[in-house]
């Protein structure tokens, strides 16, 4: 989860993943004036468009860059630096939210993250989230995976992507009740005619930083040549997501 984000860039081409965290924000079940920790914020937007639904908000991330815009943008949201994995409140809260973030978490890093939500949450508190599920860009990282091997790498995944079986499981041994779980393909329309290319040097860092690539602009460009076919429609490139929502309570 140590990435380091191009703030501006993440903000203006990749607005969408604010957006269609709105949604997610509709299950979230409190009372006006309720806490409710934005776990993985972000800069912040979402954060705040919670803010305005009537809660105390509080906003968590790893990240500086991301952090910083958010409290320049959003000066009155008490935002902390913490990673998923290690954080810990002053006072438990009513609500955990997240979006698309714990398919960042590699998984056997996932029950210490989920301890943690457990313990920042009041008793019956409740945990809402959405990211990237089973077969969540299949169709991008299959690319990537075929342009490395072209030019004689190996490529992994450098994301999470469970079932809702998989990961309802890991919530119940974590100490929650599933109330809500749904696994649905979200085709994403992505910004301008570079739009596939720069979600790659976006989001899809670690394969490259874990091997010494000489020739990495090939290799995305091979992989995005390749997807024209399926992910490029009347002008405009989609990833093929695939999100898992769900919610829980702390039993």
């Amino acid at each position: 989860m140590n990435i380091k984000w191009d703030a501006d860039k993440y903000s203006k081409n990749f607005a969408f993943v604010h957006r269609y965290g709105n949604d997610v924000a509709e299950l979230i079940d409190c009372k006006p004036g309720g806490t409710v920790v934005d776990l993985g914020c972000g800069n912040g937007a979402l954060t705040n468009i919670i803010k305005n639904k009537g809660y105390k908000v509080i906003g968590i991330d790893a990240s500086d860059e991301l952090l910083d815009l958010a409290r320049s943008n959003y000066p009155d949201i008490d935002f902390i630096q913490a990673d998923a994995t290690s954080f810990s409140l002053k006072q438990p809260a009513d609500v955990v939210f997240s979006n698309a973030v714990f398919h960042w978490i590699d998984k056997e890093k996932q029950p210490l993250m989920l301890d943690c939500v457990n313990r920042a949450l009041k008793e019956n508190g409740q945990f809402v989230f959405e990211f990237g599920g089973q077969g969540n860009n299949a169709l991008i990282h299959g690319a990537l995976d075929d342009a490395f091997n072209k030019y004689g790498y190996s490529y992994k995944c450098p994301f999470y992507f469970p079932s809702i079986g998989e990961y309802a499981s890991m919530l119940e041994r974590a100490g929650f009740l599933v109330k809500y779980a749904v696994l649905f393909e979200r085709p994403t329309e992505l910004t301008g005619e570079c739009g596939l290319k720069d979600w790659i040097n976006m989001f899809v860092k670690r394969p490259f930083e874990d091997t010494e690539i000489k020739n990495k602009e090939e290799i995305i460009d091979t992989a995005v040549e390749s997807l024209k076919k399926d992910l490029y429609k009347d002008g405009k490139w989609y990833a093929d997501y695939v999100r898992i929502r769900m919610t829980a309570y702390k039993t």
